[in-house]
């Protein structure tokens, strides 16, 4: 069995942690899901300029909302979740990859905030509007525009289904230097890992909260070593599944606890039973 590689020290972490800090941008998703976590403002600023509604209210607002209940292995976590004073609902998803950014996985995203609307005896026009919103790192669409609509249709007809769904896809890689909207400093500022060089206020304070005072910096590095955590107990997880690997060595490679590998392995047995 090929030797394996040990995982860093605290110290090595935390200097890794803060270079990967500084070239953070909003359109990295680690970084965008703190920078709206338990910020409902923020969060209605960005919305009001991509829905184009300035007097739009938020009222609720989570990061990492959990569909799981739902859809068993198939489940979603939502980046970022609102709801406004109109019941309306709101995804908001940054989407690096083009392959995650498929029509398909919109529509799953559309459906699955519809099934978690509609509670038992509740009649189907009940539903709220909701907006699927997929901000994407290239040109998904490749048509130039900073955001792509998408609606249902009434082919017969030629007009609006008007069913509540809506999708957008803003395009994280638009530049026009002639375009001064919202929407396009927005755009800009999705790309800079830089407060200084943001361009709508509300943005750059957070994005300079976050990289450049001590308490910021030392909540960002506890968030990704948490996240890091996690990734180490799934590596664990899976080379158990693997059953080439002895629970001293993954105890090893991992530096978990052997009694965190045992707990692990008893629930993977409880999972398969």
């Amino acid at each position: 069995m090929n030797q394996l590689k040990p995982l860093p020290t605290p110290e090595e972490e935390r200097q890794r942690n803060l270079e990967q800090l500084a070239n953070y941008r909003p359109l990295d998703d680690d970084f965008m899901r703190e920078l709206f976590r338990n910020n409902l403002e923020l969060a209605q600023f960005v919305l009001r300029i991509i829905i184009d509604k300035p007097d739009l209210k938020l009222t609720k607002e989570e990061t990492q909302y959990d569909l799981q209940h739902l859809f068993g292995e198939r489940s979603i976590c939502l980046d970022v979740f609102g709801v406004d004073s109109e019941g309306q609902q709101y995804d908001f998803e940054v989407q690096r990859q083009d392959k995650g950014a498929t029509p398909q996985r919109a529509r799953y995203h559309s459906s699955a905030m519809d099934v978690d609307n509609l509670k038992a005896k509740k009649q189907f026009s009940d539903l709220p509007n909701t907006y699927v919103i997929f901000i994407t790192e290239n040109d998904f669409f490749g048509k130039g525009k900073a955001v792509y609509p998408i609606e249902r249709m009434n082919l017969a007809t030629g007009e609006p289904f008007h069913d509540g769904e809506h999708i957008l896809y803003i395009n994280g890689a638009y530049e026009n230097k002639e375009d001064t909207s919202d929407l396009a400093k927005l755009i800009h500022d999705f790309r800079c890992s830089k407060a200084e060089d943001m361009l709508l206020t509300p943005l750059a304070d957070r994005t300079r909260y976050f990289k450049e005072t001590p308490e910021g910096v030392d909540y960002m590095c506890k968030a990704m070593e948490d996240r890091l955590n996690e990734r180490v107990v799934g590596v664990a997880y899976n080379l158990l599944l693997l059953g080439t690997v002895s629970k001293e060595d993954i105890a090893k490679v991992t530096k978990l606890p052997i009694e965190t590998i045992n707990e692990l392995e008893e629930e993977m047995k409880s999972v398969s039973a």
